[in-house]
Order: structure tokens, then sequence, then C-alpha cells
């Protein structure tokens, strides 16, 4: 069986970074155990690119999922990579601020947050009247 460390390690390498050369590789775990995985994919015009998390809740929705249990990033960066801002709103979409983000090197270091420690008061459903 996989495990979401795989998961993203192994998308990591099919990423499509030929500007910046930074590939990231990133998988979400979905309550029902299913493991969905993306990498990002670089543009020569950089706003078009799309990040890996992105990738991935993607793929998650695609299959009919839609809850976040658990998040895996990995790069090849001197210190964990953390999800962007962007990403960060994304996968609070789908996931409860308990739900653990693990950020990763490829060198094994990695750090835990949740995403309310990531995203401290994030936009959300409650925003909106019901």
């Amino acid at each position: 069986m996989t495990t979401l460390k795989q998961a993203a390690e192994a998308v990591r390498h099919n990423a499509h970074a030929p500007y910046s050369g930074f590939k990231v590789g990133a998988a979400v775990r979905t309550a029902s155990g299913k493991i969905f995985a993306g990498c990002n994919v670089e543009n020569v015009s950089y706003p078009e690119g799309t990040c890996a998390e992105a990738g991935a809740i993607a793929a998650m929705v695609a299959a009919g999922e839609t809850e976040i249990a658990e998040v895996y990033v990995i790069a090849d960066s001197p210190v964990p990579v953390s999800p962007c801002g962007g990403c960060r709103q994304r996968i609070a979409e789908f996931a409860c601020g308990a739900v653990p983000v693990v950020m990763a090197t490829t060198r094994g270091e990695e750090r835990v947050m949740t995403m309310e420690e990531l995203l401290p008061g994030a936009f959300g459903h409650d925003h909106f009247e019901v």
C-alpha cells in the first residue's frame, strides 16, 4: 500500500518545472482513505501555472471525494515547503482546521502544522448566511 509520503515523492518527479526547476509534489488522503496526488505544472506565462496541491485537490474532486483528512507536500528545498496562500485556501475548502499538513524536503526534514495553524481565520462556509 502506497503511503501519503510515497505518493507525493513519486508524483514530484513528474512536475513540469522547466523555468524554475522547483519541482513540488503533493498528496491528499481523503476521509475514505483514498490518496490523490498532484505536481506543479509551470507555464511560460508564470501566472498560468498550477500548484501541486491544486492538482491533487482537482484529482480528488474529479473522483467524487470532497473531504481531506491529511496533506503531504514535498520539494527539494532547504526547509520544508509550505502551501502558498491560494493553496491554503483551496485545502481549507475541503479540510477542517485540525487536518494535519506535512511539509517536507527531499532530504527528509518534515514539519507538521494543522490547517488552522497554516490559515488562521480562513474564509469559509460559515461566512455565508444559510
